[in-house]
């Protein structure tokens, strides 16, 4: 099955194996990836510069922005639905991520049935 690249998706990860496994479900799921970043100064602008969407967005990342502080950002120009896929199940950044009016809130390890129901919600 061909990937649907109408269909753009951002995958916002700093850990390359788990990048690379979004990657491959979004793929199964039949969609295409458009860019990939591990910082959140990069994730801002590739929002912007490709209009994905839809973003996955990991909340730790290899900058001094978090997801949560970039997908603020890329909010002030977009409407892109974000689901948050982190290692973190801390309450705080749940609080802090609702501002960005999410679609979901993965906590890793995630399985593909639970990416594909977010990504289709």
């Amino acid at each position: 099955m061909q990937p649907d690249q109408s269909k753009k998706v951002l995958i916002v990860e700093d850990d390359m194996i788990i990048s690379m496994l979004l990657e491959r479900m979004v793929n199964k799921i039949g969609f295409g990836v458009v860019e990939k970043s591990t910082t959140g100064q990069k994730a801002i602008s590739l929002a912007q510069e490709h209009e994905p969407d839809i973003i996955l967005m990991d909340i730790q990342l290899k900058d001094d922005i978090d997801g949560i502080t970039a997908m603020q950002e890329i909010r002030k120009s977009s409407d892109v639905p974000v689901i948050y896929i982190t290692g973190n199940s801390d309450q705080s950044y749940k609080e802090r991520a609702q501002e960005t009016n999410y679609i979901d809130y993965l906590i890793k390890p995630i399985e593909m049935d639970d990416l594909k129901k977010s990504i289709h919600m």
